[in-house]
């Protein structure tokens, strides 16, 4: 009888010791203190693509500093080559960290983030940085969060390059435009802008484009070196021609969602900005370098590159931002944004 009792106590102890690591384990934040997996994915399929780059030092980043807690898994246009398709994903937690432009996100019912995609809004990188690293960016993530209902946290501001004109014809002034098929966006600030001047929006995906431009689908797009040339969009009779109209130098939006964000523990959150940094501060080194480096490899391979006069473009969009910013109530932060030139 003394060695039963002796067991049951041994058992007791035993029993005790694994429910006081269990206990220990979930004070450590539950759901939030188990292993997690991350999703993160881009549009792009290119591999030398800036996208890339920045989210595969998201994942270094993010799995050796937490010694395996996080794990990190890249898709590079494998489970959507359309920014909806990302953001719809990011919403419905089949996606975690997502890349997606301010037109995309203004479907979402956030307009004034639109304001980051009107035309010839930034003037230079540095007139671009010192909006979204600043007090403009601030207000836009809080934004964002906010209007989401926490659906959407933003982590980083990435840039996607200086985007120009590409077509079946170069362009020598802004009339030469006119009529003529445009690969863009077909709604919003940035489809005005390219109604006002005289070119039709056309709707095309990304991952159709070579085929739409080679096909005389529609005449000419618009994108940033590193982008397009990867795709080759610079060969076919329709991308050929380059005009350096520098209309945007564009923001890209690095998400997460925000209710899953919250449910990690804080050290995997600080983990996760962290590498969110490192991120930005990667892609941004990816299209700087890349810009001339594709500009040349179009050159090289027989593409026809020319500047313009930017003024007449420029001059079209002042009030269009204006009445865009007033009409999305948006004004306040137009006003910050010119006045950081």
């Amino acid at each position: 009888m003394k060695k039963f009792f002796l067991l049951s106590f041994v058992l007791l102890l035993a029993v005790s010791g694994i429910l006081a690591g269990c206990g220990s384990d979930e004070a450590s934040g539950g759901e939030a203190g188990k292993k997690i997996k991350i999703v993160a994915a881009h549009n792009q399929t290119s591999p030398d693509n800036p996208y890339q780059t920045g989210l595969l030092k998201f994942k270094e980043v993010a799995e050796s500093k937490s010694d395996g807690d996080i794990e990190v898994e890249v898709h590079a246009g494998t489970i959507g080559t359309e920014e909806s398709e990302l953001v719809e994903k990011l919403k419905l937690g089949a996606a975690d960290v997502v890349l997606v432009s301010p037109g995309f996100m203004t479907q979402t019912g956030i307009k004034e983030i639109d304001l980051l995609a009107m035309p010839y809004l930034f003037d230079s990188y540095d007139h671009w940085e010192k909006t979204v690293d600043g007090e403009v960016g601030d207000e836009m993530a809080k934004l964002i969060n906010e209007k989401s209902n926490n659906d959407f946290k933003l982590i980083g501001y990435w840039s996607a390059g200086v985007r120009h004109y590409y077509g079946k014809k170069p362009l020598e002034k802004m009339e030469d435009i006119k009529g003529m098929t445009f690969r863009t966006q077909t709604s919003g600030v940035v489809a005005d802008y390219w109604k006002k001047v005289g070119a039709i929006p056309t709707s095309i995906a990304w991952g159709e484009l070579y085929q739409a431009l080679q096909q005389n689908v529609v005449d000419s797009s618009e994108n940033s070196y590193p982008y397009f040339v990867q795709q080759n969009h610079h060969k076919t009779d329709n991308g050929k021609y380059i005009t350096e109209t520098a209309h945007d130098y564009t923001t890209r939006f690095l998400l997460v969602n925000g209710k899953k964000f919250d449910s990690y523990s804080k050290e995997q959150q600080d983990i996760i900005i962290e590498a969110a940094k490192a991120s930005v501060k990667a892609e941004r080194e990816a299209v700087y370098a890349q810009e001339e480096e594709y500009k040349q490899k179009a050159i090289d391979e027989g593409a026809k590159v020319n500047e313009i006069d930017r003024e007449p473009f420029i001059k079209l969009a002042e009030p269009l931002q204006e009445k865009a910013a007033k009409d999305i109530g948006a004004e306040d932060l137009l006003e910050k944004i010119k006045k950081l030139k």
